[in-house]
């Protein structure tokens, strides 16, 4: 691929290091899921192979050390909390009903450690598995708190994840999760966040890594777990949300967005129709939503935002593009089903599973 811009690593890796320092006025908003905004930020350094020139050792440990403290343990196990704001910092008492560890941030903290390569000492795993258990509802689904807020197939994907990590699942009920995940097929082809629901590009990403990342089980061999026929429609339906720009929908008639490229085409990736993707066109997209300060948007003339910059990055690493002589564009092979750096995911399922003597 020849006369596209080039990949502006350096902007790119300026934007995501300021953003871990302080975030503009335009994104404050979303402080309270500061260990995801973290995760988005660390991934982008990690995928640009920038996180050891763009920090010194004492901030990566001061980070590994932030993240461990919100790690919190109560009535429900333990878990990753979303930051500090619900708690006063000297506060050493035990986790009330407002600030309780969260599905979403208990992975991003997982990977995040991965890549900042923490040994993992610390993690309470048995406690994970309790707050696992808590989660999960009685129809298969997972809510993102113990004790109620959001429950759909994002919540579930990262409850399997986190199992995945752990290479231990005795903390859920994987056949009812599954039953549960089958029950939010569309007909479009895809997977809406809940029963009934329309098909979405993110929920069809985490349905189908899923439906990999779970082990063998008696009530649903990885066979059965989607059909030829049904492989074949979401594939179809995934590779339609290629929009004339490049980039892709989220639902079927509606505008490309940054991060549906991922979303979408981490999917066909995962379901092994990666080639389907037209690359040019989809790096041609991604050039176009670069910010010249720095960061990804999600669209062309938007400003960015450390989520889209993340995840345009990632979708580039696992549907590489030629650009001849341009080394910019070349980026580490990303595991679609873990989301994060091949080397990053060996640290993870290395060093986070329990080791003998360890809990």
């Amino acid at each position: 691929m020849t006369g596209s811009p080039s990949l502006a690593r350096g902007g790119h890796s300026l934007h995501c290091k300021r953003c871990l320092i302080a975030l503009p006025f335009s994104q404050v908003e979303v402080d309270p899921s500061r260990i995801a905004v973290i995760f988005y930020c660390l991934g982008s350094l990690d995928i640009l192979d920038s996180l050891g020139s763009q920090s010194s050792d004492l901030e990566r440990e001061t980070w590994r050390d932030w993240l461990w403290e919100q790690q919190i343990s109560g009535t429900y196990g333990s878990g990753f909390r979303p930051s500090p704001y619900m708690t006063p910092e000297d506060f050493t008492g035990d986790a009330s009903e407002y600030d309780l560890p969260h599905l979403v941030m208990t992975y991003t903290a997982l990977n995040s450690l991965s890549i900042l390569r923490d040994d993992f000492s610390k993690l309470d795993r048995k406690g994970i598995l309790r707050f696992l258990g808590a989660c999960q509802r009685e129809d298969g689904s997972f809510s993102a708190l113990p004790n109620g807020g959001e429950s759909d197939l994002r919540m579930l994907y990262c409850a399997f994840v986190i199992s995945s990590m752990l290479n231990d699942w005795t903390g859920i009920d994987v056949d009812r999760a599954i039953h549960y995940i089958r029950r939010c097929y569309s007909y479009e082809g895809g997977f809406g966040q809940t029963p009934g629901g329309e098909a979405l590009g993110g929920t069809t990403y985490c349905a189908v890594a899923a439906l990999h990342l779970a082990p063998k089980t008696q009530g649903y061999p990885r066979e059965s777990r989607l059909t030829p026929e049904e492989r074949s429609r979401t594939i179809r339906w995934l590779v339609q949300n290629q929009t004339p720009s490049g980039g892709f929908s989220g639902r079927t008639n509606k505008l490309a967005d940054a991060c549906y490229c991922f979303w979408c085409g981490a999917a066909l990736c995962i379901l092994d129709a990666g080639d389907l993707v037209n690359e040019r066109a989809l790096a041609g997209f991604l050039a176009d939503c670069q910010f010249k300060f720095g960061g990804i948007s999600k669209a062309p003339g938007e400003r960015p935002d450390p989520y889209h910059t993340y995840l345009s990055l990632a979708v580039l690493s696992i549907i590489p593009t030629d650009h001849g002589d341009d080394e910019s564009w070349k980026l580490p092979r990303l595991d679609a089903l873990l989301n994060a750096t091949e080397p990053t995911a060996a640290w993870a399922r290395e060093h986070i599973p329990a080791k003998r003597g360890t809990s």
